[in-house]
């Protein structure tokens, strides 16, 4: 299960010069997403994705952060129909912030505003909403997405707190998760962990003091019951026409190992000023 840059084909940095007259016209497809397993996701989104998806966490040791799963194979968004639309009632903000992304400068503290030209809905009929008036200033709109990424990336860099801790007190396993069809056919995903029910309730009372009182340990119990969700993925395949039948035991757990690249995480954001 590998997380990158995902859906970005063409991330250019934003100018008034190369966008004064572009239109971006999002939340309409989200085609761009299908044919991704899983996407990042921030601490303070754990509530909203639990009641619908699988939390897990993925990456190497130096960097770990949670993600939803999202479908069952590489290259399968079962949250996505074939009209490009999202069947979740929930979308993570890795995915609403498309085609938006940031870069960092050479220090590493200022974040570049890049957007991916390759999206469909960027055009330059008017379609949707401008990144610049006709003085080459920046609509309300630009200033919008701005402020979303720059919140974003603070609650990034919450949400890696949060995993540097679990690493810390040793909480995470690696896992794997097995989909077993009555169609005979079987299917698995793996490179991602989970915490392990035994350690948390092993830890010392002053590290579950700490968790509780920074929100982390309603986070990690949030984790574990979305790992619920894994069986209903079963029917999703089912629905799409992978299998005729749901199996009676979709879902067995056993120890993987997982990885994921690392992220940066910055302080400052800006539009970039020179043309790309």
């Amino acid at each position: 299960m590998t997380t990158q840059l995902l859906f970005y084909q063409n991330a250019t940095p934003v100018s008034a010069e190369r966008h004064k007259d572009l239109a971006v016209k999002a939340g309409v497809s989200y085609r761009f997403a299908s044919s991704v397993n899983s996407v990042p996701l921030t601490a303070v989104e754990f509530a909203q994705a639990a009641a619908e998806y699988p939390i897990v966490f993925a990456g190497a040791d130096d960097s770990v952060m949670p993600v939803v799963v999202l479908g069952a194979q590489q290259t399968e968004n079962l949250f996505i129909n074939d009209e490009g639309a999202w069947q979740g009632k929930y979308i993570p903000a890795f995915v609403r912030r498309y085609p938006f992304v940031f870069s960092t400068d050479k220090s590493g503290k200022t974040f570049i505003l890049h957007i991916d030209e390759s999206f469909e809905g960027c055009n330059r009929e008017g379609r949707g909403e401008r990144l610049f008036d006709n003085d080459g200033q920046q609509t309300q709109y630009l200033k919008s997405v701005l402020n979303f990424l720059q919140d974003y990336q603070g609650r990034f860099q919450r949400t890696k707190e949060y995993c540097d801790r679990l690493k810390a007190l040793d909480l995470l396993q690696p896992m794997q998760a097995q989909f077993n069809l009555n169609s005979g056919e079987r299917r698995s995903l793996s490179g991602f962990m989970t915490v392990s029910r035994e350690k948390l309730k092993a830890l010392l009372d002053a590290d579950l003091l700490a968790m509780f009182r920074n929100d982390e340990l309603e986070c990690t119990y949030l984790h574990l019951h979305s790992l619920r969700h894994f069986g209903d993925m079963i029917e999703r395949i089912a629905t799409r026409g992978a299998a005729p039948e749901i199996a009676a035991e979709p879902i067995e757990i056993s120890k993987e190992a997982s990885r994921h690249p690392s992220r940066t995480a910055g302080r400052n954001a800006k539009v970039e000023e020179a043309s790309a």
